[in-house]
């Protein structure tokens, strides 16, 4: 059976919570393009050390490899 992307969408991604949760993951990667720690297409992930996306302090943010940093967040 395939994926419903509208419904998915319309019943996760498109809530507040999750809005927010995204806007924190983009501001804390546009923090680390501006200090230049990450650059655009380098395939490395920025991440939040403890685990709270709205949490943008440089200390709490690290520059993994993308399969490092979605393996480890994967098991909470």
């Amino acid at each position: 059976m395939a994926r419903n992307y509208r419904s998915e969408y319309k019943n996760y991604h498109a809530k507040p919570v999750q809005k927010k949760r995204r806007a924190g993951r983009n501001a804390g990667r546009n923090k680390l393009l501006a200090t230049g720690a990450v650059a655009k297409g380098d395939k490395r992930d920025v991440h939040h050390k403890d685990r709270n996306p709205n949490n943008n302090k440089r200390s709490n943010l690290a520059v993994t490899s993308r399969t490092v940093n979605r393996r480890r967040n994967g098991k909470r």
